[in-house]
Formats: C-alpha cells, structure tokens, sequence
C-alpha cells in the first residue's frame, strides 16, 4: 500500500505529495475546463501512468531477458469525451523503438502493452490502441 497526500491550492490546482518519497507534484485543470492548464490535469496524469507502466513492464522484460530498451521514446494522446460526464475515451500509445528486437521480444512487448495494471485498471469502454514502431 502507498499513501499519496494531497492538498487543494485553490484556483482549480492541487497539490500531491508521494508520502514514500517526499516528492511532490502539481495538477492544474485544463484550459477546457476552466483551468490554466499550466500542469499536468488529473486525467493527464492517467495517461503519463498508462504510458509509464507499459514502459515500466517492458523494462522488467527488457532486464530480465537482456534485451537493450536504450532510445525507446513513447508518446500518449489523450482523448475526452465531447458529451457529458467528462471522461477519457481514448488514449493512443506509439512506442518507437530502438532497432535490434528480435520477433520474440517484440511479441513480448506487445503483451506487455496488454498486460500493465494500468491498462487493466481502466474501463473496458476506454479505447487504448497501442503500436510499436521499429527502424528496421
């Protein structure tokens, strides 16, 4: 179990604290939804953690198997409903790649990306279409 603090700054910011760690962060509320957008939003931050974990997952695989993940870049798009509630209705995840992973790891990865506690924690009705792009 891990305890996240958190406090309301006012004008649509909050802040958290990782209770572990010590470090802290900083939301804010988007510009389309009355805030400044100068952070992270709440549901930003579900897409760094989706595309966070995926990583994190392969980089477990990559260790574990010797395979070098050095140069992977990895992007998430975050997507909002247009009607009411607000909520995510899509994120797209590309990872791109170092060259040199073999069909084996690739296949790997992929479960990964099908795999994480994050992807799995999500409604089912959240599209989250990930690709993996490769040099070679």
């Amino acid at each position: 179990m891990v305890r996240i603090d958190e406090n309301y700054l006012g004008d649509l910011r909050c802040e958290a604290v990782h209770a572990p760690s010590g470090k802290r962060l900083v939301t804010d509320a988007p510009v389309d939804n009355q805030g400044r957008g100068e952070s992270f939003s709440p549901t930003d931050l579900v897409a760094t953690a989706l595309g966070s974990c995926i990583a994190t997952i392969m980089g477990i695989y990559a260790r574990t198997n010797g395979v070098s993940l050095e140069g992977m870049r990895f992007h998430v798009e975050k997507t909002m409903t247009a009607q009411a509630p607000r909520r995510i209705a899509r994120l797209d995840v590309l990872f791109e790649m170092p060259a040199g992973i073999d069909p084996k790891a690739r296949r790997a990865f992929e479960v990964c990306a099908e795999t994480c506690p994050v992807r799995l924690s999500l409604r089912a009705d959240i599209e989250v279409p990930v690709q993996f792009k490769y040099p070679d």
